[in-house]
C-alpha cells in the first residue's frame, strides 16, 4: 500500500480524530507509545475509541514521580488499557547503587544512561511488537526538532509514524480532558531530558 505523505497531512493533518481512524484503517499492525505526562489521556482516549485493544507502551524508566505513576494506574484502569511496560534491564537501586544519580546533561555519560532507560527499552518493544505503524502524543510546541515535523511520517526503516496531535495547543488538550472529564498528570519529570525543551533522544533515533 502506498499513500501521499503530503497529501495525508494537508488531508488530516489538522483533525486527529480523522488521521487516527486514516491510519487504523491501513490495516497494519499498531502501537501507541506514552510516558504518562501531562495531556497523555487525550490521544489514549481517542485511539481507543476506535481501536480499544491497540497496544500501548510505556518504557518505564524508574524514574518517574510518584504523580506519574499514580496517574498511569488511574488512566489505565479507567481506559482498559492494553498497557505493556518496558523496564532498563537493571533495575533503579541496581544502576544507582554502582553508577549513583542520574548523570547530568553536560556528562559524558548522560548517552549512556538514555539508551540504558529509554532506548534499549524502545527497541526491544519494537522487535517484540512488530509494529508497522507508531503513534505517538508528540506537539510541534513542545521542541525545535518537533515543530519541524509532519504529523505522519516515515522513518528509514518503514514504520509509519503518526503524531495526531502535533498541531493542539495546550488549550485544545485542556479542553479535550475537561469535555470528556479526563484525569491529567500534574508532576512529571523525564530524567533523559532534564530540560523541558530538550529532546530525550527517543525521537532522534526513531
Amino acid at each position: 500500500m502506498t499513500f501521499n505523505l503530503d497529501a495525508i497531512n494537508q488531508k488530516y493533518g489538522q483533525n486527529p480524530q480523522q488521521l487516527i481512524a486514516w491510519a487504523l484503517g491501513l490495516g497494519k499492525p499498531a502501537i501507541c507509545t506514552t510516558n504518562f505526562r501531562p495531556y497523555e489521556a487525550v490521544m489514549l482516549h481517542m485511539l481507543i475509541q476506535v481501536k480499544p485493544d491497540i497496544p500501548v507502551i510505556w518504557m518505564d524508566s524508574g524514574y518517574n514521580t510518584e504523580a506519574t505513576y499514580r496517574f498511569a494506574d488511574e488512566v489505565t484502569k479507567r481506559l482498559n488499557l492494553n498497557l505493556k511496560i518496558y523496564l532498563p534491564r537493571r533495575s533503579r537501586a541496581h544502576r544507582e547503587a554502582l553508577e549513583g544519580a542520574v548523570p547530568a546533561l553536560d556528562d559524558p555519560r548522560h548517552a549512556a544512561f538514555t539508551e540504558e532507560v529509554k532506548l534499549e527499552p524502545f527497541a526491544r518493544a519494537l522487535q517484540e511488537t512488530a509494529p508497522q505503524v507508531w503513534f505517538t502524543a508528540l506537539r510541534a510546541s513542545d521542541t525545535a526538532e518537533r515543530g519541524q515535523m509532519q504529523p505522519v511520517s516515515i522513518n528509514p526503516d518503514g514504520l509509519i509514524k503518526v503524531a495526531p496531535l502535533l498541531h493542539w495547543s495546550s488549550r485544545d488538550m485542556y479542553e479535550y480532558l475537561t469535555a470528556h472529564q479526563l484525569p491529567d498528570n500534574v508532576d512529571y519529570y523525564d530524567p533523559t531530558k532534564g530540560e523541558e525543551k530538550r529532546e530525550c533522544g527517543l525521537h532522534l533515533s526513531h
